[in-house]
């Protein structure tokens, strides 16, 4: 069977245009990766672990994403179609539990999504809080607390700036400006992309014209030392990096509208692993040697800090100008991305049917990209490192862990499944990526916390799936 040709969108009504090739396949993965968050996160990774040895978080983290990235792969050109996970968990469990895990996946996705765009948009106002340090001013902050019989509590703190409407705005932006067909959309991530690179790449530059190798890689007194507090805080770094390279697989969300996908989704995926995981470490390393790294761990703006330490103010605002392009650069490309997932669903029945209403001009999902953008907005209400914890552990334990699984299940049980791209050194990837998820969710202080949300969402979830089952029978 062709995937290709068996995809919901060919069965009538309007349909998904094919309009991306390798090059902006490449382009969106890599500023969805890239955005604000190496920008805004550096500094929590080196707090993590104390000092430059942090740098061995995003070298584990590169890893792992390679390991992940292989899944990916082979998933994605074996079923280019909308909504990537959705197709690929049905097929890799079966009708029953694979369509539970499927909806799972879209319900999770449906509050990680935003909370990914929402850290962009956070990132994008803290750098306008550089220009205008006026928008830090607190306006009222509250905490939520959220508990679950039998497992536990966490709190989530809500804090309204100035500058969260600032945060806001740019979430409404990226809605108005993908509310149009993909072929224009494409060209502008390109544009998008131009900003992105250039700004990490003056940044590298500026930072190796002032290179100190000794400074980079003189580290404290048991830096290495494997103690409990260097796992957990190796736990804590692992889980920034994975968040900052995390996108790599955002054109396996549009894979109906790929050209010549079993070529385009994995080279997309792999080119843009190695050109950002080559930019963090080199970015990273660089900093580190230009700039005392007790000094940026305490940074809130460290690209704009760090080049007004290099080259003075002037610099330091002109990059904080370019921050912004590049935050919204990622929340552009990650509302595209996951804005067709639960439009899939919504297609083959499994999620509420609105979502899988295409726009009759412009041929895109267009009640899915307004919820989710919608949603992206109220988050913007929240604290940006409960937000970042939130999005990976919720995502990891509903989505990933059961699809490093399900490839491994998918070979062994339909060996016969098309797989135009085959993942390299099986099954070895997908155990690594599945050992290096469950580290990251349970070496880190204060774990449970993020578990406890991520297992009320499940739970949610779950009674909601089983709700509406004898409705669908019914129907």
């Amino acid at each position: 069977m062709d995937p290709v040709a068996s995809s919901p969108a060919s069965r009538g009504g309007p349909q998904l245009e094919r309009g991306i090739g390798v090059g902006q396949a490449t382009a969106l993965n890599m500023i969805d990766m890239i955005g604000v968050g190496p920008f805004i996160t550096i500094p929590l990774i080196i707090t993590a672990m104390h000092g430059p040895q942090a740098m061995l978080g995003w070298i584990v983290g590169a890893v792992l994403v390679v390991c992940d990235g292989l899944v990916w792969s082979e998933l994605g050109a074996a079923m280019p179609e909308a909504g990537g996970p959705v197709r690929y968990l049905r097929a890799m469990y079966g009708p029953k539990v694979g369509r539970w895990l499927s909806f799972l996946f879209v319900w999770q996705l449906t509050f990680s999504a935003p909370l990914s765009m929402a850290s962009g948009c956070i990132g994008l106002a803290q750098y306008a809080a550089y220009l205008w340090p006026s928008l830090s001013t607190v306006l009222t902050s509250h905490k939520l607390a959220l508990a679950m019989p039998g497992v536990g509590a966490t709190t989530i703190e809500l804090t309204i700036t100035r500058a969260t409407f600032v945060a806001m705005g740019a979430a409404l932006l990226a809605v108005a400006l993908l509310y149009r067909r993909i072929t224009l959309i494409g060209r502008m991530a390109q544009f998008l992309w131009v900003g992105v690179i250039g700004t990490a790449l003056w940044i590298i530059l500026s930072a190796l014209t002032h290179f100190d190798a000794k400074q980079a890689f003189t580290f404290p007194p048991g830096a290495f030392t494997p103690t409990l507090d260097f796992f957990t805080g190796l736990g804590a770094a692992l889980l920034i990096a994975v968040y900052d390279y995390w996108g790599y697989y955002n054109i396996c969300y549009l894979g109906a509208e790929v050209r010549d996908p079993a070529r385009t989704i994995p080279r997309a995926i792999l080119y843009s692993i190695a050109g950002v995981s080559a930019i963090y470490l080199t970015m990273n390393v660089a900093i580190l040697g230009a700039m005392p790294w007790q000094d940026v761990a305490k940074s809130k703006f460290i690209a704009a800090d760090f080049m007004e330490h290099v080259w003075g103010p002037r610099a330091g605002v002109i990059v904080a100008v370019l921050m912004i392009w590049t935050a919204f650069a990622s929340v552009f490309s990650l509302l595209l991305g996951y804005s067709r997932v639960p439009y899939a669903a919504a297609v083959d029945g499994e999620y509420f049917a609105p979502f899988a209403k295409v726009h009759p001009k412009h041929h895109f999902p267009h009640v899915s990209l307004l919820v989710l953008g919608g949603l992206a907005t109220l988050f913007c209400l929240f604290k940006l490192s409960d937000v970042v914890t939130a999005l990976v552990v919720i995502r990891v334990l509903v989505q990933f862990l059961g699809q490093t699984v399900g490839i491994m299940v998918l070979r062994t049980q339909q060996p016969e499944f098309p797989r135009p791209f085959r993942m390299w050194l099986y099954p070895l990837p997908a155990l690594l990526a599945f050992v290096g998820f469950v580290y990251l969710l349970v070496m880190r202080p204060k774990s449970s916390e993020a578990l406890v949300l991520a297992l009320i969402v499940g739970a949610i979830g779950t009674l909601i799936y089983f709700a509406r089952q004898p409705r669908k029978s019914a129907a």
